[in-house]
């Protein structure tokens, strides 16, 4: 694992004084279940310390950057960054998926992939960050990674409303949503969404819940629609 260590830390920048705060960060618990590792092994608390962090940096950026916004636009803003999907782009831009240890059972359902699983690695590492670093560290890879481009993400998290209100302004035709795809057991379904202008596919998305694959579908449709 040693060279992977040093790749993830050449990709964020970044550089742990205390590598077993990263190696953490990066097991999973199906991983250190698998190979009999301590319940602490994995990193849960790691994501658990994370999500509290970003929560405070997301929100000291959004006080600062948007005074003349109210507290429930804020709110919005903050969850167009923090969510699941946000945080497993920005584990796919950093190309995180590769480095994140799974079980074999994990690995070959395509978990590296995986939105849930990438997005709470992303928290980890902030909180692995954190406790290496300190805050000023942590509002780095926040500010460089999570809220860069907070206009695109926020469309992404009101894509549905978003394409309504187009649809509805240009007298477009009538929007649906259609499941095309469900697959895997209860806690690890997969649905793929179809969004339908009259009887045409105009995107498609998917998601862990219908509702993210809506969400991705309207985003992908507002985009084509764009290009027109």
């Amino acid at each position: 694992m040693e060279y992977r260590i040093e790749e993830i830390q050449h990709i964020i920048g970044y550089e742990f004084e205390n590598l077993e705060l990263l190696y953490r960060a990066m097991t999973h618990s199906s991983y250190a279940n698998d190979n009999k590792m301590s319940k602490f092994s994995c990193n849960e608390r790691l994501e658990f310390l994370g999500d509290a962090v970003l929560e405070l940096i997301s929100s000291e950026y959004l006080y600062d950057n948007f005074p003349n916004k109210p507290e429930g636009e804020l709110t919005k803003l903050r969850a167009s960054l923090v969510s699941e999907y946000p945080l497993a782009a920005v584990a796919k831009e950093l190309g995180l998926g590769k480095y994140i240890l799974l079980s074999n059972g994990e690995e070959n359902t395509g978990g590296r992939e995986r939105a849930s699983i990438t997005s709470d690695a992303v928290e980890a590492l902030l909180g692995a960050i954190y406790l290496d670093g300190g805050i000023e560290h942590a509002r780095e890879f926040v500010y460089k990674y999570v809220v860069s481009d907070i206009e695109n993400k926020q469309l992404f998290h009101d894509s549905k409303t978003v394409l309504q209100e187009i649809i509805q302004k240009y007298k477009l035709g009538e929007l649906s949503y259609v499941v095309v795809r469900e697959d895997g057991p209860d806690h690890l379904k997969e649905y793929e969404v179809n969004c339908m202008l009259d009887n045409k596919v105009i995107g498609n998305g998917i998601g862990r819940t219908k509702k993210n694959a809506q969400q991705q579908a309207a985003y992908n449709a507002i985009k084509k629609l764009k290009k027109r």
